[in-house]
């Protein structure tokens, strides 16, 4: 994917500073860059899933919602295919409105120290592990956040287009509204996607290194163990919902420079006028949060040591009437002005070594270091 002319580029960039929301992606497989710009109004907030219930526009949820981090919906004033198009909106949104007058004030984080961020996973490590060896749970999902500086000439939409060319297999987002920030993202996991009667989720576990250009295809017991948890929650939920299910799977799934146990699921609905409903059931899946859900999902929170923000959360286009591609927000980072927070985790059985697992996570940021 080339960059677009240098006044769109510009405008991209200053809306990722503005008061106003939008989103830009780019589906898997595909070279053509989508925007959705809500041009009046405050951003709408969301109480639960349930309230996407009916919904058409660009949703971004956190892991966990509150005051600070609420779910959100980016109202479709403007739905603009390809540069060409893109260009045109956006030239009419700028020429009524002067964006570059309508920043906010953005507060930078801490940039992260190498040593103590070790020392912080070791010990969240130790606080997982000890509930898992006694069977408490039979999966968790320890995640982390790591926050550097960026070069002073950061570009958000070119960290989009490199993300674009380099992970040709993932959904790629660019996503700002005043409430959540500036989120950039590059996911390889469905959580609902489908249009009409024909609808498709997927089981995302397990992680190993691509060797070179050759894709690994030897998981070991642990992995599959972990992919087989969340294979079977997906399995057990979409029957609730839906009919006519198939599977297909588990495969070896390439997503950037690490490989992943995959399953799919497609199945049929009837209504499509409660996907809040499924989305609510689907997520956080065992992926990101654990086995058994309630019980993971709550220990989570009290024991991880951060607040995961939007990394885990969904993101993605709904439309009940249409098609709806809404994914798990993985591989993502905030921007935050000169710096960047990016985030990452994996699932922890009684069988894992904090060594594996902390360098699992430095190779999922990486995900994100490429395109700075």
């Amino acid at each position: 994917m080339n960059l677009p002319g240098i006044t769109i580029h510009k405008l991209i960039d200053q809306l990722t500073q503005s008061l106003f929301s939008f989103a830009l992606y780019r589906l898997p497989w595909t070279d053509e860059p989508i925007l959705v710009l809500q041009e009046e109004g405050k951003t709408e907030i969301l109480g639960n899933p349930t309230d996407l219930n009916g919904k058409r526009g660009f949703v971004l949820t956190p892991f966990h919602q509150t005051q600070t981090h609420p779910a959100i919906i980016i109202h479709p004033d403007k739905v603009a295919h390809g540069w060409g198009n893109i260009s045109q909106v956006l030239e009419d949104f700028a020429s009524a409105r002067n964006i570059t007058s309508a920043g906010t004030i953005i507060t930078e984080k801490k940039i992260t120290n190498d040593e103590e961020a070790k020392i912080e996973y070791e010990q969240a490590f130790s606080r997982f592990i000890t509930p898992l060896q006694n069977k408490a749970f039979r999966k968790l999902v320890l995640s982390r956040n790591y926050t550097q500086e960026l070069d002073i000439t950061f570009s958000p939409l070119s960290a989009f287009i490199r993300a674009c060319n380099s992970y040709p297999r993932m959904m790629i987002s660019l996503c700002h509204t005043p409430l959540t920030g500036t989120w950039i993202g590059s996911t390889p996991e469905i959580i609902l996607s489908g249009h009409e009667t024909e609808w498709h989720t997927v089981a995302l576990a397990g992680t190993m290194p691509m060797q070179g250009e050759t894709m690994p295809t030897e998981w070991s017991e642990k992995n599959q163990e972990e992919q087989a948890f969340v294979s079977e929650y997906i399995r057990q939920t979409v029957k609730r919902f839906g009919s006519k299910l198939k599977e297909k799977g588990p495969y070896t799934a390439r997503a950037g420079q690490l490989v992943h146990l995959k399953t799919d699921f497609h199945f049929q609905l009837k209504d499509t006028s409660h996907l809040g409903d499924i989305l609510k059931e689907l997520h956080p899946t065992p992926a990101v949060c654990g086995l058994p859900k309630e019980g993971t999902y709550t220990f989570i929170l009290r024991n991880e040591g951060y607040d995961r923000s939007y990394y885990a959360g969904i993101i993605g286009w709904l439309d009940p009437q249409g098609d709806t591609t809404l994914y798990v927000n993985l591989r993502c980072m905030n921007i935050a002005g000169h710096t960047a927070t990016l985030y990452a985790g994996g699932g922890i059985l009684p069988s894992s070594t904090v060594e594996t697992e902390w360098e699992e996570t430095q190779q999922k940021m990486n995900t994100m270091r490429n395109i700075l």
